[in-house]
Formats: C-alpha cells, structure tokens, sequence
C-alpha cells in the first residue's frame, strides 16, 4: 500500500457528507486521485447502525467487523472516517474549524436538511468563501420533484432507462438494469464537476455551489444515442439509436461459450463474411452494401453472426479474427473475470491486508496518469477511527466530537 498520496489532487481536501453508492463513489474517484477525504459520519445509536448504511449491506466473514460490509469495502478505500454529534454544540464547532481546512464540501444528505443543520452553501460558504460545495440531489433544485426522495430504481424509471429493454425484446413491461447504473452515472457526473469547479478556482480564487441531479445526469447519459431522431424539430424517425436496441445485439454462441464479436467497416464485415464461410449472394446483398444500408438492416445482420458463431469454438473464432483485426472478444461471466488474462496483466485486482477485516481484494483505479499516479494508500476506514486524528489536525479537543 503506498506510503503518501501522488495523484493529480493531493493536497486537496475533501469534507466527504455522502453515503450509500452515487457520493461515496464520486468521492473515492476524487481520494484515489489523491485528495484527503474526510468522510463525516453520524454515530446513530450505537447498536449497530451508525455511519453509512452501505457499512452494514452485504455478508462479511467470521470475525470481520459488521461495520466493513463488501460494497463499503470497494467504495471507500483512501478515505478518512470520523463521527461527530452535529446537534452538540460541540459537534458543530468541531464541524467549523474542519471546514476551514477544506476546499470541497460534498454532500448527498437532502438539501433541506442540511439547512436544517446548518450547512447550507450559505452557511458553509460564510466559514470559507471559497469553497467548492457540491450537492448530490435527486432531483434538480428548479423542478417539481426538487427535494423528493431518490434512489438508483427510482432514477431509471424516471429516465427512461426502465423502458430499454422492452423496446429491444418487444415484452412491454418496464425494467431495472442490474446495476446500479443511475448511482454510478450520476457518481462520475459528480467527481467531473468538482475538478471542474477546482480549476476554475484556481484560476479566480471563486469557490461555488454545484449542483448534481441524478436524473438530469441519467437521462443525459441515456440520450447520448437514444435521443436518435427526435433530435430533430420535427423529428424524422423514433426514439431509440435502433443499432443499439436490436435484439439480435449480444454475445453469440459458440460450439463451447460466447463471443462479443462486431465487424464494423466495410473491409471487416467483407472479411468476416469469408470467414463464416458465406458465399457472393451474401457479400454482394445490397441490404449490407456500406455503412448506411447495414445500419437499416442490423437485425438481419446479427442473425448472420449469431448463425455463423455456432460453427466454431469460441477459441477457434479469436485465432481467426483477431488476425484480421476485427473486433472480437470472449464473453466472460462474472466467475472469469479473476482468470482474465487481461486484467491479470493489468493488475485489475489488488489483494490487501487489513487488521481487523483480514484479506480483502479491491479494484485497482482504472485511469493512468503518466505524471501523477493514482494510488491506494488507505484502507477503508472503520467507523470513526480517525476522529481524534482528524480534529487534532484542526486543533478541535477530542471531546467537541
């Protein structure tokens, strides 16, 4: 584990009041790229549910602590933990001097209460003008459903996200992706806007409120493509980028497992049909003639490499056409991703040790900076374990926690 921070945003520091998975992985992107983040936490009751209710989802191992469930564990690694009491005075004065010492404030607590507590941009901004305060909401702040609860299933239903499958398969009921897509998308939307907002005080010494919807973010995220024709006024076709939604569209079978596999020039799809063994009536069918016949006629086009996949074994197919340079890949279950010789290669995975949690393994941060490496140089924090360090740093006493 690295002894100091050397990414990009070392010496930033980062007053972190997020939780669950949108926040708290917006702010472990911004700790691996070297920021101090310090993550605020409420000490509950006592009995077991204090602190981010992500500490305690998931199976932990015998003698683990329960406070460092698995999703915690891969979302909160080089963070900082500390509890305070906000409704002691003592808690609030311990939380006036931190955020002196901060340049971001990153909160996803609903904003009317933290008006409630005091820590609105107002309040915050008094204490340090310039800070970059960063507001995870649901919802934007100018818009009906401002302030109402938001949750990763209720963002993909509001963003359309829930109606992708069926316009893909054709069965009409709306459905959840199987993952955590709006949290995500909206996290990185997050961690983007905050070194956004840094380099613009950097430049004029203005801190600011920023302002982060999820559903705003979701369904920017999801219009990339699928806006498709309504772009236009009045449109010329449907919604839905229809390459995209094709239900041809998916890992292929092979004699002995799945392949992603796309020709997409001209050249591959003519090398891949002699490759498949197809004959002249299919290279020369004008329906696959270039690129803008091909795109009206996906459907019948995938059915051909779904066709032609389940003549060979997915190996024999990577040794034919990775030559040719058209792309292709196994498809992988979730039980491969250990063995894949890519990842492997990369070292994806790290595996740490940790006092009380034992051996753990985490993800490696995926982006490479030449000059200044993100890093792992924390565990994730249990719950509270930094308070006395953290406030002596500010010069608060121990018992203002």
């Amino acid at each position: 584990m690295a002894s100091k921070a050397t990414g990009p945003l070392a010496g930033i520091r980062v007053l972190d009041l997020t939780s669950v998975v949108n926040g708290a992985y917006a702010t472990q992107i911004l700790a691996d790229q070297g920021a101090d983040v310090i993550k605020l936490e409420d000490p509950g009751s006592g009995r077991g549910d204090g602190g981010d209710i992500m500490r305690w989802a998931g199976h932990t191992p015998e003698g683990c602590p329960r406070d460092m469930g698995p999703i915690f564990l891969t979302i909160n690694r080089n963070k900082r933990s500390i509890l305070l009491d906000l409704k002691k005075d003592s808690g609030q004065r311990a939380l006036k001097r931190l955020i002196r010492s901060c340049d971001v404030f990153a909160a996803s607590i609903r904003y009317e209460g933290l008006k409630r507590l005091g820590l609105s941009y107002e309040d915050v901004a008094a204490l340090k003008p310039d800070i970059v305060y960063v507001h995870a909401a649901g919802y934007g702040s100018d818009g009906p459903y401002a302030g109402e609860p938001a949750y990763d299933d209720l963002i993909q239903s509001a963003s359309g996200m829930a109606d992708i499958l069926p316009r893909t398969d054709g069965h009409p009921v709306p459905r959840i992706l199987p993952t955590l897509v709006a949290d995500k998308v909206s996290g990185l939307f997050m961690a983007q806007a905050v070194t956004a907002a840094l380099l613009h005080r950097a430049r004029t010494g203005e801190g600011q409120f920023v302002e982060v919807p999820m559903l705003e973010c979701v369904t920017s995220f999801l219009l990339v493509e699928h806006l498709y024709d309504q772009a236009f006024q009045p449109p010329t076709g449907q919604w839905g980028y229809q390459r995209v939604i094709n239900p041809n569209r998916k890992p292929f079978k092979t004699k002995d497992g799945y392949i992603g596999l796309l020709p997409y020039t001209d050249k591959q799809w003519d090398q891949f049909f002699d490759a498949a063994g197809f004959g002249e009536a299919v290279k020369s069918d004008p329906r696959f003639a270039d690129y803008l016949t091909r795109a009206k006629h996906t459907r019948e086009l995938y059915g051909l490499i779904e066709e032609a996949a389940a003549t060979k074994t997915t190996q024999e197919w990577l040794d034919i056409l990775k030559p040719l340079s058209i792309p292709v890949v196994k498809t992988n279950t979730l039980d491969d991703l250990d063995s894949d010789p890519h990842l492997q290669a990369v070292g994806f995975f790290e595996t740490y040790e940790h006092a009380e949690v034992g051996r753990y393994r985490t993800i490696r941060p995926p982006v490479k900076f030449s000059r200044t490496p993100a890093n792992i140089r924390r565990h994730p924090p249990r719950l509270g374990e930094h308070t006395d360090e953290v406030l002596a740093e500010v010069s608060a006493p121990a018992e203002e926690a």
